[in-house]
């Protein structure tokens, strides 16, 4: 079951993306330089590849971490860790949403700088930079869930 309900869906699009994505590095160039970027995955994957290649950082490694299932949240499940306390190191991202996987990932590398392209309330005070903030009540659809189909005119979908 889902811990809120997700009133809004929020469409982005592979260019909409990558553009806050280059925006989240122009913020992260003032901070570094970095020894080398976590990508959070799955859904930091696409963020962290876009971030180093506009900081020119080469060094990628991930921490894997199991909690979503669509809408649906289950327990969390630590896939692949990283060893040291992230000290110079920049955790990348999609979202922090409720904070559960920020926390988690917070703890394994509390000394690294958290960024993410997008920040829910909830678990924005886990992060250090983001871009946008969104609606705790907005379920973010990235480009790599969806495929293109009929989307029904909002004032049909309010039953008006």
């Amino acid at each position: 079951m889902s811990d809120a309900p997700y009133a809004k869906e929020f469409p982005v699009s592979w260019d909409e993306l990558h553009r806050t994505a280059r925006a989240l590095a122009w913020r992260l160039s003032e901070l570094g330089p970095f020894e080398g970027i976590v990508a959070v995955a799955r859904g930091g994957l696409v963020p962290a590849a876009i971030v180093s290649r506009e900081l020119e950082i080469r060094m990628v490694d991930t921490v894997c971490i199991s909690t979503y299932d669509h809408k649906d949240k289950g327990d969390s499940k630590i896939l692949k860790t990283l060893a040291g306390d992230g000290t110079g190191w920049l955790i990348v991202d999609d979202l922090v949403d409720t904070g559960r996987t920020a926390r988690i990932v917070r703890d394994m590398l509390p000394e690294a700088h958290f960024a993410t392209v997008y920040a829910k309330p909830a678990g924005r005070p886990l992060v250090d930079t983001f871009v946008t903030e969104v609606s705790q009540d907005t379920w973010i659809l990235f480009p790599w869930d969806v495929e293109l189909t009929y989307a029904k005119p909002i004032r049909d979908r309010n039953g008006s």
